[in-house]
């Protein structure tokens, strides 16, 4: 090899790894709007007390559905670290 030439195995666990961290980024999404909805429950108590099971249902359906994406980008980072589908193809 030259000085020039990268390991294409090299090369595509770099990439995977980079990968892997742009689908961490996903994590963001989630997290600011299940700051938004405990907030807004939190308001929405506050201003009737008398329906707070109703409105906690309804909030933490909301988190669970914006957490999944946040799982999902989790998952494809482990399959990019770990599972890594692109070195059989070298």
């Amino acid at each position: 090899m030259d000085n020039y030439s990268i390991d294409p195995k090299a090369f595509v666990l770099g990439c995977s790894a980079i990968g892997a961290g742009l689908a961490m980024i996903a994590g963001i999404g989630p997290g600011i709007g299940q700051g938004f909805a405990a907030g807004k429950g939190a308001e929405a108590v506050g201003r009737q007390p008398e329906a707070r099971g109703t409105i906690t249902q309804t909030m933490l359906l909301g988190c669970a559905v914006a957490e999944s994406t946040g799982i999902y980008g989790l998952v494809v980072a482990l399959i990019l670290l770990f599972g890594n589908p692109f070195i059989g193809q070298l």
